[in-house]
């Protein structure tokens, strides 16, 4: 099996965030590998077309980023990311999904995902690259889809206490606007805050949807 052309990152003192590929459709994984492959701070480290080879591969590179496929060949995305998020805790992995339906979503957060990315609004380098630094750098990329989820669990599950904690005024205005497919620069354009400050929001958000049950705040932010 040829794997595409990764394209080696330009060089720079900063350090890079290292991304791997898992896309069995050729044609976009050479795009994905191109387009991170010729961002700064990022390189493309390995791609893979089907889960077993990334079980095998991906774990030998231990990069900071997955950007995973759910509906590969034989074993899922969904899985193949349940397994290895056991042997690299530390690696971020991120759905790349033509799926809209809750019950994927559910799934592939339970299995380890931070992020979740349609594959019809992730086509654009800029949101594929923006949604890989803000895994890298410890944030939870949401699309409009997974925002107006919780938004709806925020208006009609009031937190428990003692249990859950409660989401503030800036948070819910932060989702509120990630609900209507904003992306992050402008959100922070129009809250007057940094880019980091609404990805740090955005962690807050999941950490506080977590703090009870893991399992528990999934599920009911998509209304099981």
């Amino acid at each position: 099996m040829t794997s595409p052309k990764i394209d080696s990152p330009a060089k720079s003192s900063a350090p890079v965030i290292r991304v791997c590929v898992v896309e069995d459709d050729s044609v976009v994984r050479e795009q994905l590998a191109h387009q991170l492959g010729h961002a700064a701070g990022i390189v493309c480290v390995s791609s893979q077309r089907s889960a077993e080879a990334a079980l095998e591969e991906i774990p030998r590179q231990n990069p900071d980023v997955v950007l995973m496929d759910i509906n590969l060949p034989k074993m899922s995305g969904i899985d193949c990311v349940r397994h290895l998020k056991g042997r690299l805790p530390n690696t971020k992995f991120i759905m790349l999904t033509v799926y809209e339906d809750a019950d994927v979503i559910f799934k592939s957060l339970l299995a380890g995902a931070v992020g979740y990315l349609l594959k019809g609004r992730a086509g654009s380098s800029a949101q594929v690259l923006e949604a890989v630094r803000d895994a890298a750098h410890g944030g939870s990329p949401l699309n409009s889809l997974i925002a107006r989820k919780i938004v709806q669990y925020f208006h009609h599950q009031p937190a428990r206490p003692g249990t859950e904690q409660p989401i503030t005024t800036r948070e819910r205005e932060v989702l509120e606007l990630l609900s209507k497919g904003l992306p992050y620069k402008e959100i922070a354009d129009m809250l007057g805050v940094s880019i980091e400050t609404v990805r740090k929001h955005c962690h807050n958000i999941y950490e506080k949807l977590q703090v009870s049950s893991r399992t528990e705040a999934v599920v009911k932010f998509l209304g099981k």
